[in-house]
């Protein structure tokens, strides 16, 4: 385990290699960093123990990209959370790319837009909107539906953002029972949309 310190650092809460679960690059290898720190707060987050950022170990940008490099010499990063975009991350991305991997983040988009990204997924929720600039920067919009008044929601952002953004409907984990039959029927009416299923969940990895 490396060591961590305090100056110029992250909070990760994780970070592990795996396959991507969901989304556009479902299927990838990917290796994921999630940050600590979220202010947005969903009732239905699976990942709350990610919320307060200052339980969570703090390293460097060259740690971060050192133990990535252990594992894979390229492909996908994925940096996710909490929200990641609490923490200014050009610096971060820069190192990664200037190493030949990909950068990806998922971000609610509550938080000004930083870091340098190969593709941006936008997961916009109620408990705090997305920023206005960030909607025409996304090259995927990925919508968890709770119940039917999402639809209603996804499409009010799904005419905000890029004319080339991919759309996606994923159903609440616990609600995928009832949900994934509405949201097959929306997607049989509104082919614009296609859908999420959060793979690594039934196939039981990261």
């Amino acid at each position: 385990m490396i060591n961590t310190i305090e100056f110029n650092s992250l909070p990760v809460m994780e970070h592990f290699y795996t396959i991507q679960g969901e989304g556009f690059h479902q299927g990838r290898a990917a290796y994921f960093i999630r940050l600590g720190g979220c202010d947005v707060g969903c009732v239905w987050c699976d990942v709350k123990d990610s919320w307060d950022a200052n339980v969570h170990p703090k390293f460097t940008t060259d740690q971060i990209v050192f133990e990535i490099k252990k594992h894979t010499k390229s492909g996908l990063v994925v940096v996710t959370g909490g929200e990641p975009l609490m923490h200014q991350l050009d610096e971060l991305t820069a190192k990664l790319q200037a190493e030949g991997f990909e950068t990806n983040i998922e971000t609610s988009g509550a938080h000004p837009l930083s870091g340098h990204w190969n593709w941006i997924c936008l997961s916009p929720k109620k408990f705090k909107a997305p920023l206005e600039e960030i909607l025409p920067e996304a090259n995927e919009l990925k919508v968890v539906v709770f119940n039917k008044h999402d639809f209603e929601w996804a499409e009010f952002y799904a005419a905000k953002v890029n004319p080339n953004c991919k759309l996606y409907l994923q159903p609440e984990w616990d609600k995928t029972a009832d949900v994934t039959p509405m949201i097959i029927e929306y997607i049989k009416s509104n082919p614009q949309w296609e859908l999420s299923l959060q793979i690594h969940k039934y196939i039981n990895v990261p």
